[in-house]
């Protein structure tokens, strides 16, 4: 079928399967140079004009190379923003569609997975009601309000301390998801955000913690630069990712600001008066130690002093009993 074939395409050696029917004469380039790279195991920086296809054109090169080459492990898509990172997923999953039809009798095996802050992920009503005030003021620590109530609902601590005292509250969804087998694996298919908070409220767990499980299993995983340039972050979320993995960079010129703002500190007068007022409740308490400590160690010389003055009149006494 002449239409059929539009979407099969040749690059060097490799079938590539491609969801439209036409396509640039700078996409096929794209695509060539790109190839070169992953053969290579090397890096590439490949630029393109605005609206010239990129996006799909490197999806639809690196998911055929990892159909035909397993062995090279995971595409990890890195965005900077969350639209960005939906419209990859949306993407993709429009080129799963239709490599579905161009693969006859075979149901290509494809889980791709977006992973966004809890703020994005979060399906506890309580939790988002948290991160209202803020929102509502265009205040940007609404994602911390939710990632600071989250953690209070889940915490190893909480939970533990939960286990004797039922007025402790947890998440539901995250009891639920703790208690999913650990082998538990989503429905092949391509996943966005929504889809992926849909799904866990439809199981009752917690769509954030899901899929950061999933990642392990997926094929691709799309989410934020930090996710894997933060070292805060990528020691939580990224330290179990396939050593053998092809990682994009989209939008790649915003790298160095993101580099920047992962290695900085923002410090502003709440935050000082905060550590003021810990470091006056520290020295006070150090003071009080250093008080209790001294008048014990007081004590306890007198006690010692005392016991000393004893033995040395007993060793008079006996003394002078034995020899007068």
């Amino acid at each position: 079928n002449q239409d059929n074939q539009k979407m099969i395409l040749p690059v060097d050696g490799l079938t590539v399967y491609f969801p439209y029917s036409h396509i640039y004469p700078e996409q096929y380039h794209y695509m060539l140079e790109l190839k070169k790279s992953i053969d290579a195991r090397g890096h590439c920086i490949l630029e393109m004009p605005t609206g010239t296809g990129k996006t799909i054109t490197s999806l639809s090169l690196i998911t055929s190379y990892q159909l035909a080459h397993p062995e090279v492990g995971k595409l990890i898509y890195c965005t900077r923003t969350v639209p960005e990172m939906e419209k990859v997923l949306e993407e993709l999953k429009v080129l799963v569609a239709a490599r579905k039809k161009e693969i006859p009798g075979e149901n290509p095996k494809m889980l791709g997975i977006g992973l966004s802050s809890r703020k994005n992920m979060c399906v506890n009503e309580k939790v988002k009601e948290s991160a209202l005030p803020e929102a509502n003021s265009g205040n940007k620590n609404s994602r911390s309000a939710v990632d600071a109530k989250c953690r209070n609902l889940t915490a190893s601590w909480v939970r533990t301390a939960a286990a004797t005292n039922k007025n402790i509250e947890l998440c539901d969804y995250f009891e639920r998801y703790e208690k999913m087998d650990s082998d538990t694996i989503m429905p092949l298919g391509v996943y966005t955000l929504e889809d992926i908070r849909e799904f866990g409220k439809a199981k009752g767990w917690c769509p954030y913690f899901l899929a950061r499980r999933m990642i392990q299993f997926a094929n691709v995983v799309v989410y934020n630069y930090q996710y894997l340039l933060d070292p805060k972050i990528s020691k939580l979320i990224s330290t179990e990712l396939d050593k053998e993995s092809i990682i994009v960079f989209d939008e790649a010129h915003n790298i160095d600001n993101i580099c920047t703002e992962a290695l900085s500190v923002h410090i502003n007068n709440t935050i000082l008066e905060s550590c003021q007022r810990n470091v006056i409740a520290l020295s006070n308490k150090i003071r009080r130690m250093k008080e209790t400590d001294a008048s014990r160690l007081n004590d306890e010389y007198k006690r010692l002093l005392q016991g000393l003055t004893q033995v040395i009149h007993l060793k008079y006494i006996i003394f002078f009993l034995i020899f007068f």
